[in-house]
C-alpha cells in the first residue's frame, strides 16, 4: 500500500471512529464534520489507486462521489426532501457501479446467479419494509431495492469474469449496509444499526475503490 492510499484508509477510518462517536452522543456537529471526511477518504483511495486511468476506474470513482453525495443529503433528520435527494444520489450512483461491472466484463453464469440470490433477498426485504414506509417514499424506495439488486448481481458476474474479490466483498458489503439504513430510517431508530452498518457500508466503499486500480 502506497502513502497516499494508506493515508486515504486512515482517514476513512478516523472519520468513521468519529462518526460513530457523534452518533452514540446525538451530536449533529459531530456528524456533521465526521460523516464528509470519511466518505472522502474513499473517493481519495480511487484516486490513489489510478482510477482516473482506465475506463472502469473513473465509472467507479464517479460512483463513489454520488456515495459521497448521498452521504451528505442523508445526515439531517427528519428532513424528507434530503432523504429522497440522499436516496436518488446513492440511486444512481449503483447504477454507476453496476455499468462499471458490466464495462470491466462479466461471467454470465455468475450473473444470473447472482440475480438470483439477490432477488432472493431483495424480495423478503421490500416485504418487510412496505408497511413502514411512507406511501410519498414507497416508488422510491422500491425502484432503490431494485437497483441495488441488479448491482450486487452485477458484481457477481463481474467477480465470475475476473476473480476481483474486493469488487464482490465491497458491493455485498454495501448491499449489507442497506439494511441498517432501512431498519434506523423506517422501522426502529438507534445506535445499534449505526454500529454494524456504517462499517460494513464504509468497509465495502473502500474495498470498491481499491478495485478501481485493477481495471
Amino acid at each position: 500500500m502506497t502513502a497516499p492510499e494508506a493515508a486515504a484508509v486512515a482517514a476513512t477510518a478516523a472519520g468513521l471512529g468519529a462518526l460513530l462517536a457523534a452518533e452514540r452522543r446525538g451530536a449533529r456537529a459531530g456528524v456533521w464534520l465526521a460523516k464528509p471526511v470519511a466518505s472522502a477518504g474513499f473517493v481519495a483511495l480511487a484516486l490513489a489507486r489510478g482510477a482516473a486511468g482506465t475506463g472502469y476506474g473513473r465509472l467507479v470513482l464517479l460512483a463513489l462521489v454520488f456515495g459521497w453525495l448521498g452521504d451528505v443529503l442523508l445526515v439531517p433528520k427528519g428532513a424528507r426532501r434530503a432523504f429522497a435527494a440522499g436516496l436518488a444520489s446513492f440511486l444512481v450512483g449503483h447504477l454507476v457501479f453496476a455499468a462499471a461491472f458490466l464495462a470491466r466484463g462479466v461471467a454470465p453464469a455468475w450473473l444470473a446467479a447472482g440475480a438470483a440470490a439477490a432477488a432472493g433477498a431483495a424480495i423478503p426485504v421490500a416485504r418487510w419494509l412496505a408497511p413502514h414506509v411512507p406511501a410519498p417514499l414507497r416508488a422510491p424506495v422500491r425502484a432503490y431495492v431494485v437497483v441495488i439488486s441488479a448491482m450486487a448481481a452485477c458484481a457477481a458476474g463481474a467477480f465470475g469474469a475476473t476473480g476481483d474479490a474486493a469488487l464482490l466483498a465491497g458491493a455485498l458489503a454495501f448491499f449489507l449496509s442497506d439494511l441498517a439504513v432501512a431498519r434506523d430510517r423506517f422501522v426502529a431508530k438507534g445506535f445499534a444499526n449505526k454500529l454494524w452498518g456504517l462499517p460494513l457500508y464504509y468497509g465495502g466503499q473502500l474495498l470498491l475503490a481499491w478495485s478501481a486500480g485493477a481495471g
